[in-house]
């Protein structure tokens, strides 16, 4: 609970800051939260959420989840406090084609640390599912590899590999034509389906 409050802050500051205006010192933030979750100040917690956090949760509902979680938060709020702890302030901008790019500051300039290509390393799951549509959205294959995890890239790669070698002689292999359309099976065990669009055979499907 304490990520999304604390990442709505910072957000809201980064948002100031490119309308132009001196940029908020997100620690200070961050020790403004880390006090108000050790008392368990649902009111003072309310006032730092961003107005879409405020309208999702409403005063009452964050009243609620600060009693409900007290002793999560004031353990969370004591760690957030500590000199050791690291603040990170972000911001994200969404295109109006609905891709994203993620600004972090660096020796006070903003730095790109994601954008169409350049992949942010997705901390929540909507922000991995927003990577997919990305990469979706691109028809890049590289960026599809790069939101997905190690096994299912690895399944990939075998399937793309093996198709690769079994196509390695297309001449020599056993492809059984029925009007416009053919299949094949690939020594691998792939099978191939073809079909004759306007005198032009074409792929129809592979598996």
């Amino acid at each position: 609970m304490v990520q999304p409050v604390l990442m709505g802050a910072s957000a809201a500051a980064l948002l100031i800051a490119c309308g132009g205006q001196a940029l908020p010192d997100p620690r200070a933030a961050a020790q403004a939260y880390a006090e108000a979750a050790q008392r368990g100040d649902d009111a003072a917690i309310y006032g730092m959420l961003s107005k879409e956090a405020q309208a999702t949760y409403g005063r009452q509902g964050t009243k609620k989840l600060v009693k409900d979680a007290k002793a999560e938060l004031a353990q969370n709020g004591k760690a957030l406090g500590s000199p050791s702890t690291e603040i990170e302030a972000r911001a994200t901008v969404r295109f109006t084609d609905g891709e994203d790019a993620v600004l972090a500051i660096e020796d006070g300039d903003f730095r790109v640390t994601a954008a169409l290509a350049l992949p942010s390393g997705a901390r929540t799951p909507a922000q991995a599912l927003g990577e997919l549509r990305a990469a979706l959205a691109r028809r890049s294959y590289a960026a599809l590899m790069q939101v997905l995890s190690a096994e299912t890239r690895a399944a990939i790669e075998r399937d793309l590999a093996a198709l690769v070698k079994g196509l390695e002689h297309p001449d020599s292999l056993d492809i059984r034509v029925d009007g416009e359309k053919a299949t094949v099976t690939l020594p691998g065990g792939h099978s191939v389906s073809l079909e004759r669009e306007e005198g032009v055979w074409r792929v129809e499907d592979f598996r």
